[in-house]
Parts: structure tokens; C-alpha cells; sequence
């Protein structure tokens, strides 16, 4: 028990020590601290646009650190599209029906920062599930696994902007 204590005290002093600073820090120095969030609604899909949207607003409070606000007096504008959506087949049973899926999001992030220049990323993210063998994949299944294949699109927008502020500041330095 000792061991294991003393172990967690020295990781604690190593993370302090070595300057260590989480991503939403870096994130936090690009876009600023309001952030306006636009997801635009497709017209094919309204449905996912809104899920989209949701996953949008859920990442700027809990991953970026940051406060939704008014276009107005928002730092950073992101705007978020679905550019595709797809489902498929990774399992298949012993008779050959699929019994597992995969999904992948594609979005496009268009977003103006604190330095009021316009940039764009295309993000992808991906998300497997089960279903019953033979059987069809259900509306919420469905809709969970885009929701959660966006969410994992946006962490990736999240470590690209973090990525973008690492290096901004390097070169501050």
C-alpha cells in the first residue's frame, strides 16, 4: 500500500515537474473561452444533423473548456457539416449474416479563432456495434453509433486545435 501511494505522489510530481498541461489548455488558446457552434442541418438526415449538434455543444463545455455563446460575442465561430455517413459490414456469423457494423462520420469543421483567420478540417470518426443475427440494425442503435462516430470525429478536431496551439506556443517562445 505504501509502494503503491508513494508510486501515485511520484507520478503527480513528475506530470507537475515536467511542465505538463492538458489538451484543452492548448485548445482553449486558439479558440478562446465562447465559442459559437453552428451544425448545419441536412436536409437527407435532419435527425443526425441534430445529434451532430448536440455532440458539437457537449464537446465546447466539456472538452475545449469553453462557454457556448451568441454569434455576436462569441472569440471562435465553428461551423460543423456532415459531409458522409456510412455503415459497414465487419462480422459476419457462421451462415453469413452481419452481425457487427462499423460507422464512420465524416465531418467538415470550418471555425474562425481568436486570430479572426478562417480554417477548415475534415474529421473522421468511427464507432463498431453488434447486432442480433439476422437481423436489421434498429433506429437506436443506429442513431447511437453516429452519435457516438461524431463524438470521436470531434475529439479528433480537439487534437488538431490542441495540436495547432502546442505549436503556437513554441513559436511565442
Amino acid at each position: 500500500m505504501k509502494q503503491l501511494f508513494l508510486g501515485f505522489l511520484v507520478g503527480i510530481f513528475l506530470l507537475s515537474g515536467c511542465g505538463y498541461k492538458p489538451t484543452a489548455r492548448y485548445a482553449k488558446e486558439v479558440l478562446g473561452h465562447k465559442i459559437y457552434a453552428e451544425v448545419t442541418i441536412s436536409r437527407q438526415d435532419p435527425r443526425n444533423s441534430v445529434l451532430i449538434k448536440d455532440a458539437v455543444n457537449e464537446a465546447v463545455v466539456s472538452r475545449f473548456g469553453g462557454k457556448l455563446t451568441s454569434r455576436e460575442l462569441a472569440d471562435t465561430t465553428l461551423h460543423v457539416s456532415i459531409s458522409s455517413i456510412s455503415f459497414s459490414p465487419t462480422v459476419y456469423d457462421k451462415y453469413g449474416y452481419v452481425i457487427a457494423y462499423k460507422t464512420t462520420v465524416t465531418l467538415l469543421t470550418k471555425y474562425e479563432g481568436v486570430d479572426k483567420k478562417p480554417e477548415q478540417f475534415t474529421t473522421s470518426g468511427e464507432y463498431d456495434f453488434s447486432i442480433a443475427s439476422n437481423s436489421v440494425i434498429s433506429d437506436s442503435s443506429r442513431f447511437d453509433a453516429i452519435r457516438y462516430a461524431a463524438s470521436d470525429a470531434i475529439d479528433e478536431f480537439v487534437s488538431k486545435i490542441a495540436i495547432k496551439g502546442l505549436r503556437n506556443g513554441n513559436n511565442n517562445q
